[in-house]
């Protein structure tokens, strides 16, 4: 039955992340423009379609089946890890954007981002393949 939850949760993200990759290159692109943050000394408009691109692929890997999920899940909690200064950017700066129009909303947002990291690793079980790899370093200084 956990492997069913799993799996649900895994399909669920990944459906998710697809949906925002899309929305970064169509719909939602100047919300997602305004959270870049200022001192990124990149072109927002780049950094928004570069990270959509890479969403919509971190989606797919996430609907993928077999030995290569592990990592997927592993590499989209990384993705989250690195726009997290995104959503510090859009609540110190004050950016209404996703209906997030008041600080408490953004504040609360922040919590959020540890939630998706931790769905990542334990939906595509991620955390049993860091335990491998740092048993196989391990057992390799030894």
């Amino acid at each position: 039955m956990l492997k069913v939850i799993k799996t649900l949760a895994r399909v669920l993200l990944g459906g998710a992340l697809l949906m925002a990759g899309f929305g970064h290159l169509t719909t939602s692109r100047l919300e997602f423009q305004a959270q870049v943050p200022v001192w990124l000394p990149l072109d927002p408009d780049f950094v928004v379609v570069a990270s959509g691109v890479v969403e919509i692929l971190l989606g797919l890997s996430l609907l993928a089946v077999g030995r290569a999920v592990p990592w997927a899940g592993l590499v989209t909690a990384l993705f989250f890890i690195a726009i997290f200064p995104g959503n510090i950017n859009q609540y110190v700066e004050g950016i209404d954007a996703f209906g997030l129009d008041a600080d408490q909303a953004r504040f609360t947002r922040l919590f959020f981002q540890p939630v998706l990291v931790i769905w990542a690793l334990w939906s595509c079980d991620s955390i049993s393949l860091l335990r491998r790899l740092a048993n196989r370093q391990r057992d390799a200084v030894n």
